[in-house]
């Protein structure tokens, strides 16, 4: 075991003597190396505080010399948090003699985490009061809220801690003030159901407000089925009649989805039609000329008591008034309209109902493509959705019979507006020319994960090629085509090519769907022209990937040199795929003099030499030239770093 791994294990189990037996004799430099080096991404006297080893770290401190203020990455509840120093990790995890030990000896109160998380706000997020009335005392800022403009007094009301809330109020903290998405502490409050805490932020003046999805914090405890909290607030006057109304048929739906419960759910709505004509008011009827839906069946929203009576002996009809109610109510851009849709199609696809979930579930994917930004992560979870439906419906135990209900027209539909979303993608980032930094990486990321999901839909295809007219072949390759045309990048200047080449692309959900690398859809690709010497960003071709791709697939290797792809082109460190391939003799899957070119052996012979060649040959065969310029170049680079002797040097 390594000498680190063993003073960090020390400092997590709270092993004082062993920590001594072990630091005591050694150098000031080595025992400084050894308490601020990481293990699991984080620091002795980190796991130290975290775990609440006080004397641990004292003697970190004080007889070490410990960074007070270093900062790593540790695991609360399952979610890593990242750059936390030991101040933050105490007070999480509720340690309030080492969080009064760390600010004595200099720990900045107001340091934060990578996502601007406070001391402070960890200790209001687990409810530790003495915790947080001592860093107040030390000067903590009450109103540092994280990288979404959560503050300690929205995270304190949505973990329900009424006694950190009545001392966050008492301090005068900004009871209106809103996140990023525009939720306020109500709406947290709303959301986690504490009608005690609700009433407490009314009493100091809390207002009830939109978000950025436009839900006011009664809708969002009608949506989240908390009726207590729905009762109280359209009790108050400033709850408008039409609020009243919607909240009432909001908290319907949640009744039928969340808690299955059709005749709570007919009670509220009974409640919000006779609102809607209440006598003496101006009726408020229901739209009428909503056009109806295919996957709800053609169902409309209930007019009248007598249709909602009718409805009621057909659970399968009072699920459809719930999607109808939601989406009319929330519209198409709130994440819950999707996600009761889609939930709904999930559990008929349990019933054996494919036909009905796929539909559903279509309808959702159709309403995020026009509703949200290109490549949101709810997008791609809908098209990963459809990926794993479509393995589950084509894994052999499952019979013929739901091999051939997995009809041709339903993987090509999801293709198609999968595709839609990566050219939806590409015009965007044109677009954004200006995004750079964390937002461009994780654009890409999306972009990435995006594309991983297309390849396992064409995986999928693959696997109904015996059954393809010539016709659906056709449209099948005209798709792929235009995909290729596209070349989308993903993180790291990813081709399509290079991620069918590698076995990461395999894991791509929490359910297996098609393995990688998949000599059917690299096939596929190059069929259509993928470009099988296109390089990364670390000048990798898919031929590279492959050979360093482990356990070795002979065949994609064979595939790629027939193909086309230079055996002997270099990456980045210099490195050819035939190098890569120690291991395993070429020879053995390929004959290395049938696909080493006189191009290849010409264009090596040009950079070795330097000879020029710029505008002398064609732009193909400068190209060809191109792919061999690493080696040489990494050579060269290799001598100025001093890395090889320099016995002629003067």
């Amino acid at each position: 075991m390594e000498y680190r791994t063993i003073v960090y294990n020390a400092a997590r189990d709270g092993k004082l003597g062993r920590l001594r037996v072990f630091l005591d004799q050694r150098s000031r430099d080595e025992v400084s190396m050894l308490i601020h080096s990481k293990t699991n991404g984080a620091t002795p006297l980190i796991m130290a505080g975290r775990n609440g080893h006080l004397d641990v770290v004292k003697y970190l401190v004080e007889h070490c010399k410990a960074e007070i203020e270093q900062v790593g990455s540790v695991t609360f509840d399952g979610e890593t948090i990242e750059g936390a120093p030991p101040l933050w990790c105490a007070a999480a995890a509720g340690h309030l003699n080492i969080v009064k030990y760390l600010v004595e000896h200099g720990a900045n109160v107001n340091k934060t985490t990578f996502t601007n998380s406070t001391p402070l706000r960890a200790a209001c997020f687990d409810g530790h009061f003495a915790i947080v009335k001592y860093l107040v005392e030390q000067k903590a800022d009450i109103e540092i809220a994280n990288r979404h403009g959560h503050t300690c007094l929205m995270i304190s009301c949505y973990k329900k801690h009424l006694q950190i809330v009545e001392y966050l109020l008492k301090l005068k903290a900004q009871v209106n003030r809103k996140s990023i998405k525009g939720n306020t502490a109500l709406h947290d409050c709303a959301e986690s159901g504490s009608l005690e805490i609700m009433k407490l932020l009314l009493k100091h003046g809390a207002v009830m407000v939109k978000d950025h999805y436009q839900m006011t914090p009664l809708m969002a405890a009608a949506v989240a089925g908390f009726h207590q909290i729905v009762e109280y607030l359209i009790s108050r006057a400033e709850c408008s009649r039409l609020e009243k109304i919607e909240a009432l048929e909001l908290l319907g739906a949640t009744y039928i989805d969340r808690k299955r419960d059709n005749l709570a759910a007919l009670e509220v709505w009974h409640r919000a039609l006779k609102l809607r004509f209440e006598d003496g008011q101006k009726p408020l009827p229901k739209p009428k000329n909503v056009k109806p839906v295919e996957a709800y069946e053609f169902a409309v929203e209930a007019h009248s008591s007598s249709m909602l009576d009718e409805i009621v002996s057909d659970p399968d009809e009072m699920r459809m008034q719930a999607l109808l109610v939601r989406e009319r109510i929330l519209g198409p851009a709130h994440p819950d309209t999707s996600y009761y849709i889609r939930y709904r199609g999930a559990l008929y696809a349990d019933m054996g109902n494919f036909d009905r979930c796929i539909s559903l579930w279509m309808y959702a994917l159709e309403m995020q493509q026009s509703a949200l930004e290109p490549v949101s992560p709810m997008t791609q979870s809908s098209f990963l959705s459809f990926a794993e439906l479509f393995s589950f419906m084509t894994s052999e135990w499952r019979g013929k019979d739901l091999f051939s209900c997995l009809k041709f027209q339903n993987i090509m539909a999801v293709l198609q507006r999968a595709v839609e979303e990566v050219q939806r993608a590409i015009a965007c980032g044109k677009t954004q020319k200006t995004v750079t930094g964390d937002a461009e990486n994780r654009n890409l990321s999306n972009l990435k994960r995006l594309m991983v999901i297309v390849l396992h839909l064409l995986c999928l295809m693959t696997r109904l090629e015996l059954l393809l007219s010539v016709d659906d072949k056709l449209d099948f390759r005209k798709i792929v085509y235009r995909l290729v045309r596209m070349a989308p990048l993903g993180i790291k200047r990813s081709t399509l090519l290079h991620l069918a080449c590698t076995r990461d692309t395999t894991d791509v959900g929490r359910y297996p769907i098609c393995k990688f690398p998949s000599l059917d859809v690299i096939n596929l690709l190059i069929e259509v022209g993928a470009d099988t010497n296109a390089l990364d960003e670390d000048g990798n071709s898919p031929l590279h990937i492959a050979a360093k791709d482990m356990p070795l697939d002979r065949q994609v290797i064979k595939v790629l040199v027939e193909s086309g792809s230079h055996i002997d082109a270099c990456n980045n460190r210099g490195d050819t795929a035939r190098e890569l391939l120690q291991t395993v003799p070429l020879h053995s899957i390929v004959p290395p003099l049938k696909f080493m070119t006189l191009q290849c052996l010409a264009s090596r012979e040009i950079v070795k030499n330097r000879i020029p060649y710029k505008g002398v040959i064609g732009l193909e065969l400068e190209k060809t030239v191109e792919l061999h310029l690493c080696k040489f170049d990494t050579m060269k680079s290799k001598m100025e770093e001093n890395l090889w002797p320099r016995e002629h040097e003067k």
